[in-house]
Order: C-alpha cells, then sequence, then structure tokens
C-alpha cells in the first residue's frame, strides 16, 4: 500500500515536471523560429514551377498558407495555440508534408526507433557495466588495463566516425551487409521470413555501432563506481572482518548500479528522439531522421512535434525512476520532506 508521504512525494515531483514541461516546450516553440529562413520557401517554389511563376497565383497560396500554419498571428497567438494543441496531442499539420498531420508521421517511425535503439541501449548498458564490475574487482591486472584502455579509446571515437568505418569494411569492402536503411528498396514488409531476414541484415551495422560506442563509457563509469564503493567505509570493515572478497564485492556492485540504473532510465526516456546521427549515417527510417529532414526544411510544426514527444518520454522516465527511488528508499522522500 502506498503511504500518505509517498502520495505528497508524487504530488510534488508531478507538479515539479510539469512546470520543467512547460517550460521545455517553450523553450522547443521559441528555437526553430531563431532559425533565419522562411518555412514555406519549399511548397511556394514547388507551386512556382507548377504555376509556371505567376505571381498573384503565389501571393495568393502564400497567404492562404500563412492562414494554414497560423504563421501570421502574433506570436504569443501561436504560442497559446501550440500549447494548448500540445496537451490534447494535436501537433498540427506537416508544412514538408503537407497536408500529412504531424501525429500520423511520427507515430509510423516510432518503430523502427524503438526497435534499434531499445535493444542496444540495453545490451550496451549489460556489457558496459559487466566488463567495468569485472575490471574493478580485477584491478591492476591485465583485465582491468585491457578493458579500461579499450573502453577510452572506444569512447573518444566520435560515433559517426565508427559509423562509417563500419560500413567501409563491412559493407563495402567485404559486401557482407548493406550500406543503408531498414530493408531492401523495393521490398513490400510483410511478415515473411524473407522480410524479416532482410530488416535483421540491415540491423546489425547500426545496432553493432550503437553498443560499440555506447558501451566504453558504461564500462568507465561502472568501473569508476566500483572502485569508489570498494574503498568506503563499510566495504573494508566488511573485508577486516575476513568476509569473503565476492559477498563484499556483491553488496558493492549492487549499491554500485543504482546511478547506472538512473543513466539507464534517462537514456531509455529519450530514446523516441532517437540517435540523430546513427539515423543519418544508416539513413534508418526513425524519429531522429525524420527530425534531421524537418530541421533541414524548417518545418515548425514538425520540429515542435517531435520534441513535444520526446520531452514527455523523457519526464515520464524521470517520474518512474523517481517513484521507484522512493518506493525502495525511504531516505529519499523523508528528504524531500525535511
Amino acid at each position: 500500500m502506498v503511504s500518505k508521504s509517498m502520495v505528497r512525494y508524487l504530488i510534488r515531483r508531478f507538479v515539479f515536471l510539469l512546470i520543467t514541461y512547460i517550460v521545455a516546450t517553450t523553450i522547443v516553440f521559441i528555437l526553430p523560429r531563431a532559425i533565419p529562413g522562411n518555412p514555406l520557401a519549399q511548397i511556394l517554389a514547388n507551386l512556382s514551377q507548377i504555376a509556371q511563376a505567376k505571381p498573384e497565383a503565389i501571393r495568393a497560396a502564400e497567404k492562404t498558407l500563412m492562414e494554414e500554419f497560423g504563421l501570421g498571428k502574433p506570436w504569443y497567438r501561436q504560442y497559446i495555440e501550440f500549447v494548448s494543441k500540445a496537451f490534447r496531442g494535436d501537433l498540427g499539420t506537416s508544412i514538408t508534408f503537407y497536408p500529412r498531420k504531424v501525429v500520423d508521421l511520427i507515430i509510423p517511425v516510432i518503430p523502427w526507433t524503438l526497435m534499434l535503439l531499445l535493444p542496444a541501449t540495453i545490451v550496451a548498458w549489460i556489457l558496459g557495466n559487466g566488463l567495468g564490475a569485472l575490471a574493478a574487482y580485477r584491478r591492476n591486472t591485465w583485465i582491468d588495463k585491457a578493458v579500461l584502455t579499450s573502453s577510452l579509446v572506444v569512447s573518444q571515437i566520435p560515433y559517426y566516425w565508427l559509423g562509417m568505418i563500419f560500413i567501409f569494411f563491412f559493407a563495402v569492402r567485404l559486401r557482407i551487409l548493406p550500406t543503408h536503411g531498414a530493408y531492401s528498396q523495393g521490398l513490400i514488409p510483410t511478415l515473411s521470413w524473407s522480410f524479416v531476414l532482410n530488416v535483421l541484415k540491415h540491423y546489425i551495422l547500426p545496432f553493432s555501432s550503437i553498443v560499440v560506442s555506447a558501451m566504453g563509457g558504461w564500462a568507465i563509469g561502472m568501473r569508476l563506481m566500483v572502485t569508489y564503493e570498494l574503498g568506503s567505509d563499510y566495504a573494508m570493515f566488511s573485508e577486516y572482518l575476513g568476509m569473503k572478497d565476492r559477498r563484499v564485492f556483491k553488496y558493492v556492485f549492487r549499491n554500485s548500479m543504482l546511478p547506472q540504473i538512473t543513466g539507464l532510465a534517462l537514456q531509455l526516456g529519450g530514446i523516441l528522439g532517437g540517435s540523430l546521427i546513427t539515423e543519418i549515417v544508416f539513413n534508418y527510417p526513425g524519429t531522429g531522421y525524420l527530425l534531421f529532414r524537418a530541421l533541414t526544411t524548417l518545418d515548425y510544426p514538425l520540429i515542435q512535434g517531435i520534441f513535444v514527444m520526446l520531452i514527455a518520454s523523457i519526464y515520464l522516465a524521470n517520474f518512474l525512476v523517481d517513484f521507484i527511488y522512493a518506493l525502495v528508499d525511504p531516505r529519499i522522500r523523508i528528504g524531500q520532506e525535511e
């Protein structure tokens, strides 16, 4: 049963997240408008070709589009409409893909992003933390040096460079994996083995590059946490009492995992934003690639829609982490009350 202190704690956290959500959506509203350029330029250029450069037709189309997207209204009215619609789940109409709704563009690409980033993030987290804990447990041995050195090297390699190296060796030189995309062009998505195998073949390179690049950071962090915990009073006192190393390490490992779990939750919360560079390098049809296209065409509604969903997912993950922490450790909710 949830106690009253827990309920009060959760209400305070919810109000805090609601306020920060409004602040974040305000920033999302301002930023695209700070970028120089006309968001209707591409549509007007296309209409110009169709209308064969008739100025009156272009002006009439521009006026209609300005009214359609509300760009002619004062900024504060645009902002109020944006916030009120965002809370109702209406993210507007895309400028680039007019007249398609932003929601209809985002929802189909979410499964691709989740399918790529969710398993890759979890696998990198498990492998990285396992290697980091092993290195700390075997500190000052060749295992520790090998894990630390390789983790430092991998974590410092720019991700786009690592992705291109993978493409060069496995797709260009060896020709065993495709260079880009989620599946071969011309293939119609079906629930057949041939399509699944084709998707998996396209999946290996982006998945591997994410795991390898993220694993180093997790390993370094976990090694530091375990090393710190091994030097703490309770661990040293347990060793003086004659407790076996493996048992001491078991307690140390559990305490070291708490910050890593927080980091994982935050990464999973931001997963809908996609790994922008991953999806650009591999031309993968996820939310990151869609965001890239929206930014290059100044598609205000689409940029705002993707960020609104990204911020909401991050805040939801934060709220769940706060709830789990307060449930596991009563000192957190007591500390908040004080």
